[in-house]
C-alpha cells in the first residue's frame, strides 16, 4: 500500500532534486542543461505556456500573458544555476543579448503597426472598403479582387490588417450567403500569408530574416513567383464554387480624411530609410523607422495646426447640405494625435513576441536549439527541414518556430534561407490556427469561418504549398 505524501513535501523534494548544483552540474564547460532538472522544467514550463497560448479564442486568455510568465520562470532558473557556479555574468550577457534583439524588432513593428492606425484612423482602409462594396462586382470578382488585394497590401502592412480589411468587404457584400463567406475567407488568409512571404515586410518571421542578415533586402523578391504559385493554385479551384451572382453595395460612401495619402507617402520613404540604411550605412532597419516615426509626429502636429483652417476652406467650396454637415464635424471633431496611434498598436502581439523570443532564446542557451540543430539541419536534408519547418508552423505559430531556426544558425545557402522563409510564411494557411490572419478571422466572421470550414480545403492549400516549394527549388536553383 502506497503511503501518502504531503503536498508542501513533494514540492520541496521537486525544488530540491531540480535546483540541487550537485544533480545539476555538467560535465565540461559547456553548461549543457538539456539532460538536468532545469532543462526538463523550462521544457515544461514553456510547453504548458504554448499549449495555454494555443487555446487562446476557446478560454479567451490573451497569448502574451503566459509565455510572460514562462520566459521569467525559465530565465530565473537558468540565473539561479549559473550563480550557483559564480558565472552569473554569462547568464545575464546572454539575456541581454535576447533582450536586444527583441528591442530591435519590437521598436521596428511599432514603428509599422502606428502607421497602419494612422492610416485607419484617417478612413483609408474604410474608403477602399466602400467602393469595392459599391462599384457592382459579382461575388466571384469580389473573390479575386479581395485575394488579390490581399498578396499585394500584405507585403507593405502586415497580414492580420490586410486580413481584417478584406474580411470585412466579403461580409458587407455576402450578407446571408455564408457559403461565399467562408470559401472567401480561406481565400484570403491564403493570400495574405503567402503575399507576406516574398517582403521583409510582409511578416514577422520575414522581418526576423532580413535583420539578423541571412537574406539581403532585395533578394527576398525571388519569392514572388512561388508565393504567387501558392495563392493562385487554390483560389483557381476554390474560385469554381463561387457564383457570378452581382454583389448588392449598401451606397455607403466613405471619405478619407485631411493627409491619409500623405501619411502612406511617409510610410513609404519610411521603408525607404529603412532599407538604405541598412543597406549602404550597415545599421540595423529600426534606425530607419525610428526615424520615419519622428516625421510622422511632425506631420502629426502639422495636422493639429491646419485642421480648422483646412475644414472651414473646405465647407466654403461645397453648397451640398449633408457634405457641409460632415465636413463641419470633422473639423469640429478630435484633432490627430500620434500617441493614440501608438497606443493602439497590437500590444499583445509585441509583448508576445517578448515571451517568445526569451523563451526559445533561454532553451537555446540550456542547449536544446543545438540539439533540434544537428537532429534536423545535420542528419536530414537542409530541404526536408525547411520544408517540415513549414508544417509546424501550420500548428504552433510561426514566431517561435523561424526565431528557433535563426538561434540554431545552420550553416545553409540563400536559397534554403528563402525556402525556410517561405515555408514558415505560407505554411500557416493550411490551418485556420497556423497564422494570426486565420485566427482574426474565425473571430471576425464567428461561425462563419471555422476551422471545419478552412480545413475542407486543405488539399487544395497542400497543393499550393507544395508547388510553391517546387517552383522556388526550380526557378532559384542557383542559390542552392
Amino acid at each position: 500500500m502506497l503511503q501518502k505524501t504531503k503536498p508542501l513535501g513533494v514540492l520541496l523534494t521537486l525544488i530540491a532534486v531540480l535546483f540541487s548544483p550537485n544533480l545539476l552540474a555538467s560535465g565540461g564547460e559547456s553548461m549543457d542543461l538539456t539532460s538536468h532538472g532545469i532543462g526538463y522544467a523550462a521544457l515544461l514550463f514553456f510547453g504548458i505556456a504554448y499549449c495555454i497560448v494555443m487555446l487562446e479564442d476557446v478560454i479567451h486568455l490573451r497569448k502574451s500573458k503566459p509565455v510572460l510568465v514562462a520566459a521569467g520562470i525559465i530565465w530565473a532558473m537558468i540565473g539561479f544555476y549559473y550563480s550557483q557556479h559564480g558565472m552569473n555574468h554569462d547568464a545575464e550577457a546572454a539575456f541581454r543579448h535576447n533582450l536586444l534583439e527583441y528591442a530591435e524588432l519590437f521598436f521596428f513593428l511599432l514603428v509599422a503597426m502606428t502607421y497602419i492606425n494612422a492610416m485607419e484612423e484617417r478612413q483609408l482602409f474604410d474608403a477602399l472598403r466602400a467602393w469595392m462594396v459599391n462599384k457592382g462586382f459579382t461575388l466571384r470578382n469580389i473573390f479575386w479582387l479581395t485575394g488579390i488585394l490581399a498578396f499585394f497590401i500584405s507585403p507593405i502592412a502586415d497580414n492580420l490588417t490586410t486580413a481584417l480589411l478584406m474580411c470585412a468587404i466579403v461580409m458587407k457584400v455576402g450578407g446571408k450567403n455564408t457559403k461565399f463567406i467562408a470559401i472567401a475567407c480561406v481565400n484570403i488568409v491564403v493570400a495574405a500569408n503567402a503575399g507576406g512571404a516574398f517582403s521583409p515586410f510582409g511578416d514577422i518571421t520575414t522581418l526576423m530574416v532580413w535583420q539578423k542578415g541571412m537574406v539581403q533586402f532585395g533578394t527576398f523578391f525571388s519569392l514572388f513567383v512561388p508565393s504567387a504559385v501558392n495563392y493562385l493554385i487554390p483560389a483557381v479551384i476554390m474560385s469554381f464554387f463561387i457564383s457570378k451572382e452581382v454583389a448588392q453595395g449598401d451606397g455607403e460612401v466613405v471619405h478619407m480624411k485631411h493627409g491619409a495619402k500623405r501619411i502612406v507617402l511617409l510610410f513609404l520613404v519610411t521603408i525607404s530609410f529603412a532599407v538604405l540604411g541598412h543597406s549602404f550605412l550597415g545599421m540595423p532597419p529600426v534606425l530607419g523607422m525610428m526615424t520615419g516615426l519622428g516625421l510622422l509626429q511632425f506631420f502629426a502636429f502639422f495636422l493639429r495646426k491646419t485642421q480648422k483652417h483646412y475644414y472651414r476652406t473646405a465647407i466654403q467650396k461645397t453648397e451640398d447640405k449633408v457634405e457641409h454637415e460632415r465636413l463641419r464635424d470633422l473639423g469640429d471633431g478630435a484633432p490627430f494625435d500620434i500617441f493614440n496611434k501608438v497606443a493602439k498598436a497590437e500590444w499583445d502581439t509585441l509583448l508576445f513576441f517578448y515571451g517568445v523570443v526569451l523563451c526559445v532564446g533561454g532553451l537555446g542557451f540550456i542547449g536544446y536549439l543545438g540539439m533540434v540543430s544537428e537532429a534536423m539541419y545535420t542528419n536530414w536534408d537542409p530541404t526536408y527541414a525547411n520544408v517540415t519547418v513549414g508544417i509546424l508552423s501550420a500548428i504552433v505559430d510561426n514566431i517561435p518556430v523561424m526565431f528557433a531556426v535563426l538561434s540554431m544558425q545552420p550553416d545553409m545557402s540563400t536559397g534554403q534561407w528563402l525556402l525556410v522563409t517561405l515555408t514558415a510564411g505560407v505554411g500557416g494557411s493550411l490551418l485556420s490556427i497556423g497564422s494570426a490572419a486565420g485566427v482574426a478571422l474565425m473571430g471576425q466572421a464567428r461561425g462563419i469561418y471555422t476551422f471545419g470550414a478552412h480545413i475542407k480545403w486543405a488539399p487544395v492549400i497542400a497543393l499550393g504549398y507544395a508547388a510553391s516549394i517546387l517552383t522556388h527549388l526550380w526557378i532559384n536553383e542557383a542559390m542552392f
